[in-house]
């Protein structure tokens, strides 16, 4: 294990000059590489004080954008990083406090002196708890447990990991306090057969049992089979799809929360740089894989939204394969309607803002400079972890895609859950929410085994935007709606056509190629405004076909196709998508 340990240290060394005296960084400090590497050096063994066999009924791991009942944080250093992150916070949910009992702490470990430092910086004390634990680190999201809930909304659970940084034992055994606090039944994956070692920075779930981990989580249990750690997620924390990508060349941590984020059930917010530049390629091939491999839950394909990863502007504007910091705007937290998004220079916290509150319409986009804390290789969701509320009521829809349909009306179906059972389900809607109140429509219960509740938006003129949302109300009372912000934040759709000016003859574009010069797999991505039947096809310079790459019905939408060059003599090809309507050509040379 020493070794294994070893190995995934590489390339996480941090100078202690960087960042907070006494901090440790999300990776391995120099000193803890040290002790590991000692040949009497022996993970330390601690009595597991939770459940250490898998719940008996069905459980589900909870989505961020789940409503949460407390955010927690360890408070050991970077004051000003936490005392914002307490002053949005505490406006949504309570807040509680890790903190040593060292009196008089530098650090503000102790509870007096946080109190007196959140004062002076005029955020009221209402809604913070306090937990005099001890502790190791700030880094809460690797370390904290994980709430899943049985039964889908019945009861709260929480589920601990075995912490990935074997000297960190005050860390690794916090999280049963607060479960003890928060009187949570707590599930530990510390002890074989069923010992799993993993980071909440490496993980994220839909709260639909898919979810998404780097290809660390395989190095960092190498001593079990993919199948055995799928099966331990899947019966600790009903994870069936366990989606995993390759690891980053320059982010050393492999932590996807430093360059993805889930939105919602099938929104994905990627990281991106320049063409060619750092982990820029690898996480375009990574997401090109999920795409062309997996649908999300609803069964469609994801939907992704790209935000910049900025150069490092304390170190030369330099990216991570070169001397910057891995700076980051997708390592941000969901605090019911709040989003805490990391904020390093203007130049691109404006951009990132504004995507952030075009991704997630109604939310509170709160942005909290993080500077001192990414020279550690982390930031908010690094330092942040979620409990969720005992007794959710738990709404899951698919947003309506635009349409053309101006004759009859719009569907709309939704998951509605409540340990106390649903009452009554309202769908609300308009087309204008700055002039025309929402309209109230009955939803009915269509599929009780599947808790399906169903209303009809009535057909509106081409040209209309649509905005709505949905309202649950449970037997106990427990009200709740989706997106959580509504009305101020909704779902929307489009209704195509007429004064949209758009077309209803097929218009393409084959976007260009890559990689290009090829050799092995190649994404040709195309994008389409009205399915169509066509092909596209592969032919050498001399305009012999060599290959077809795909026929039959072209969906509407961007999609991307894939070509392996494996094997194929070197030289110019020419790709073609054809159809009834429409041909395009495109140049690839393949090496």
């Amino acid at each position: 294990m020493k070794n294994i340990l070893f190995k995934s240290a590489v390339g996480i060394l941090f100078s202690t000059a960087a960042i907070a005296q006494n901090s440790l960084p999300v990776g391995f400090s120099a000193d803890e590489l040290q002790d590991m590497q000692r040949l009497d050096f022996v993970p330390p063994f601690y009595a597991p004080q939770g459940i250490t066999t898998p719940p008996t009924l069905p459980v589900r791991n909870m989505a961020q954008w789940e409503e949460i009942q407390a955010l927690t944080i360890t408070w050991r250093d970077y004051d000003a990083v936490h005392r914002e992150i307490v002053r949005a916070a505490r406006k949504e949910t309570t807040v509680i406090i890790n903190c040593n009992t060292t009196t008089g702490s530098t650090f503000y470990e102790d509870s007096t002196a946080i109190k007196n430092y959140l004062t002076a910086g005029g955020v009221p004390l209402t809604n913070i708890r306090f937990n005099a634990k001890p502790s190791n680190s700030v880094w809460i999201r690797d370390y904290g447990a994980n709430p899943c809930y049985l039964n889908d909304v019945d009861s709260l659970i929480l589920v601990d990991w075995k912490y990935n940084r074997p000297t960190r034992t005050s860390d690794d055994t916090l999280a049963r306090s607060i479960a003890r606090m928060l009187n949570i039944p707590l599930f530990e994956t510390t002890v074989n057969p069923t010992q799993l070692t993993h980071t909440g920075g490496n993980y994220m779930s839909d709260g639909m049992n898919t979810a998404f981990s780097s290809k660390l989580i395989l190095t960092e249990n190498s001593t079990k089979t993919e199948a055995q750690i799928n099966q331990i997620m899947t019966d600790f924390m009903g994870i069936n799809r366990y989606i995993k990508m390759e690891t980053l060349p320059f982010d050393g941590i492999h932590h996807i929360d430093m360059h993805m984020k889930l939105l919602n059930e099938e929104t994905l917010l990627v990281g991106e740089y320049p063409a060619g530049v750092a982990d820029g390629p690898q996480i375009e091939a990574n997401i090109q894989y999920v795409l062309a491999n997996f649908n999300s839950s609803f069964g469609t394909p994801y939907k992704v939204i790209r935000i910049p990863q900025p150069p490092d502007q304390n170190n030369g504007f330099d990216y991570p394969d070169g001397n910057g910091n891995y700076l980051t705007y997708t390592n941000s937290t969901i605090i019911n309607k709040t989003v805490i998004v990391p904020q390093f220079y203007a130049e691109y916290d404006t951009t990132a803002i504004r995507i952030w509150k075009d991704a997630m319409p109604g939310y509170n986009i709160v942005g909290i400079n993080s500077n001192q804390t990414i020279s550690a290789s982390g930031s908010l969701h690094c330092i942040t972890h979620s409990v969720g509320v005992q007794n959710p009521l738990r709404i899951v829809h698919q947003n309506l895609p635009n349409t053309t349909n101006t004759t009859t009306p719009y569907q709309v179906d939704a998951l509605v859950q409540h340990k106390s059972g649903i009452q009554f389900a309202t769908l609300y809607y308009t087309t204008d929410t700055a002039n025309i109140p929402f309209t109230a429509v009955s939803m009915s219960l269509t599929n009780v085994a599947n808790d399906t509740w169903t209303g009809f938006i009535p057909a509106q003129p081409a040209g209309t935007h649509v905005f709505y949302y949905i309202l649950g109300h449970a037997n106990s009372g427990k009200e709740q709606v989706r997106p959580m912000p509504a009305p101020e934040g909704n779902f929307e759709f489009d209704v195509l056509g007429g004064t949209t000016g758009i077309s209803e003859t097929a218009s393409f574009e084959m976007k260009a190629a890559y990689p290009n010069p090829s050799h092995g797999i190649t994404c040709i991505p195309v994008s389409i405004n009205k399915a169509t039947k066509g092909s596209i096809k592969l032919y050498d310079v001399l305009g012999n076909y060599v290959s077809t790459i795909f026929e039959g019905d072209l969906v509407s939408g961007e999609k991307n196709y894939f070509l392996n060059s494996i094997g194929m003599s070197s030289g110019a090809y020419f790709i073609v998508l054809e159809t009834t309507e429409n041909r395009l050509t495109q140049k690839l040379m393949i090496r």
